[in-house]
C-alpha cells in the first residue's frame, strides 16, 4: 500500500474527504517525526510504539573488492508492534 492508497483507505473508514484524510496523515508523520528528532518514544497502545536506537561504527567489506570499509555510527528509528497489531495479523 502506498500512501494515496492509505489516504483513500482512512478517507473510506473515517468518512473525511480525500483532502481532510491527507492533511490528517501528513500531520501525523510529522508530529512524529518531530518527536523522534527529539528522542522522544511514540506509543500507540495496541498498535506499536516508534523509538531511536544508536547503532555502533563499525566494520565492513566491501562485496565487490573485499576491502575493509568503516561504516559510521547512526540513529535509526525501530517500530515494534503491540499485541494487538500482532493478534491481528496472525
Amino acid at each position: 500500500m502506498n500512501k494515496t492508497e492509505l489516504i483513500d483507505a482512512i478517507a473510506a473508514h473515517s468518512g473525511l474527504s480525500k483532502a481532510d484524510s491527507k492533511r490528517a496523515l501528513d500531520a501525523f508523520v510529522g508530529a512524529t517525526t518531530a518527536a523522534l528528532k527529539k528522542g522522544n518514544k511514540i506509543s500507540l497502545v495496541g498498535f506499536g510504539s516508534f523509538d531511536i536506537t544508536k547503532r555502533q561504527a563499525r566494520n565492513g567489506r566491501n562485496p565487490k573488492t573485499g576491502a575493509v570499509i568503516k561504516i559510521a555510527a547512526k540513529k535509526s528509528v525501530r517500530f515494534k508492534a503491540g499485541s494487538e497489531l500482532s493478534s491481528s495479523v496472525n
